[in-house]
């Protein structure tokens, strides 16, 4: 089908609108704040918010062009950005949120057996159950692949033994995608990738309470934690291939429209800072930084529709997720700074009745954001990933 548009693109932008106009609750359309609550980790819709999930559950289309058969939408490219197009407009939301969405249901349909795809994407499809990501160790971050979370063979069954660390949304979690030593002889050709059921005696979490007030990361220690046999994705000592491929999904979406969505600053600033004589906002520096920052975003995201395109059908992990990911987190920290000057005192309460929601949210975001360069791979290691693998320069700490 052409992207271009045609007759059978233009009768489904019609199917979908008049869906989403029999579907999308009226209570939800002038609830600006319900998406936001959608993507909170501990959050459980209720009301006409838990309608909206059952009847996007039902339709398949919180997981668009996931394949029909594990009940999801079944959609081309084309039309699941129409399908977005006209969300947007209705101002819905996809209720689907989550790693089983963005990072492990797309590697799982990639990577693993019928039998795996048939248990675990349903549920995802649905909405049904929460996943989170082992990766991470007190002694593995950038390098990760010096784990050392171990996965002994236990006749029937994996036996896991470690700890994982800044572990998001594990204290809500049904199940993990975890990564674990099967073989201590060699370092990435002994890594395996499982699948853990959180809901187990073996499995602890503990919430780490961040500078931004909230807990999303958690401590996780596995004790004599149970993997069943047919929940290795993968063969044997092959997980780490897997585990890039799943970095790309995550990077993809660390450098979409997490960072760089949200309201206009400029429209913001005309709130707090005034305008000229000619409507525009009064500081013309202010204004041409803003202005600056709106265009880069536009930019990135066109970019990142654009590299999602040329990947399509490509099964290797791609250099490209690194680019985006930099520029997005770039993009997004100077926004949330430039939310904060706009707002000036008024962007730097804690609490108290002298500052309003948003008020308080900018500058939860401000200091949160921070990680962003940080975790799914710090910024550096993407510039080490970008010169070595797009530019082809030499790696520095080998001898001239």
């Amino acid at each position: 089908m052409a992207d271009f548009g045609g007759a059978e693109l233009d009768a489904f932008r019609a199917e979908a609108r008049d869906w989403l106009e029999a579907n999308f609750p009226a209570s939800l359309r002038a609830d600006p704040e319900a998406a936001t609550r959608a993507m909170t980790g501990g959050f459980k819709p209720t009301g006409d918010a838990l309608t909206w999930k059952q009847r996007m559950a039902e339709k398949g289309w919180g997981c668009p062009t996931w394949p029909k058969q594990y009940g999801a939408g079944g959609l081309s490219a084309q039309e699941a950005r129409v399908l977005q197009q006209e969300m947007d407009a209705a101002g819905a939301y996809n209720p689907m949120v989550g790693m089983g969405l963005s990072m492990f249901g797309p590697t799982l349909l990639e990577h693993g057996t019928e039998d795996q795809k048939q248990r675990h994407i349903p549920p995802i499809v649905r909405g049904e159950l929460r996943w989170c990501q082992g990766y991470s160790e007190p002694g593995a971050g950038s390098d990760l692949a010096s784990l050392q979370t171990k996965c002994e063979d236990a006749g029937d069954h994996w036996k896991v033994n470690g700890q994982k660390i800044w572990t998001s949304g594990a204290q809500w979690a049904d199940w993990c995608f975890c990564l674990v030593r099967t073989d201590t002889s060699k370092k990435h050709e002994g890594i395996s990738f499982v699948l853990i059921d959180m809901h187990q005696p073996g499995v602890e979490t503990r919430p780490i309470r961040l500078i931004a007030g909230s807990s999303p990361f958690c401590e996780t220690f596995f004790t004599d934690a149970r993997v069943e046999k047919n929940d290795m994705v993968g063969p044997l000592n092959g997980g780490w291939t897997i585990g890039k491929r799943l970095l790309q999904h995550e990077r993809s979406g660390q450098g979409g429209g997490r960072m760089t969505g949200g309201a206009k600053v400029s429209e913001i600033a005309k709130r707090y800072v005034g305008l000229d004589e000619k409507g525009r906002i009064a500081d013309p520096d202010l204004r041409m930084r803003i202005a600056r920052n709106e265009m880069d975003a536009r930019a990135h995201a066109l970019t990142v529709a654009r590299a999602a395109a040329e990947a399509k059908g490509n099964v290797n992990p791609s250099a490209t997720t690194s680019v985006m990911k930099n520029s997005g987190t770039w993009i997004g920290q100077t926004r949330a700074e430039l939310l904060l000057e706009v707002m000036g005192h008024q962007g730097l309460g804690w609490d108290g009745e002298a500052f309003g929601k948003d008020e308080l949210e900018a500058v939860r975001g401000w200091l949160s954001g921070k990680a962003w360069t940080i975790f799914g791979g710090s910024q550096e290691v993407q510039s080490n990933i970008v010169s070595k693998r797009i530019l082809g320069l030499p790696d520095t700490t080998q001898s001239s």
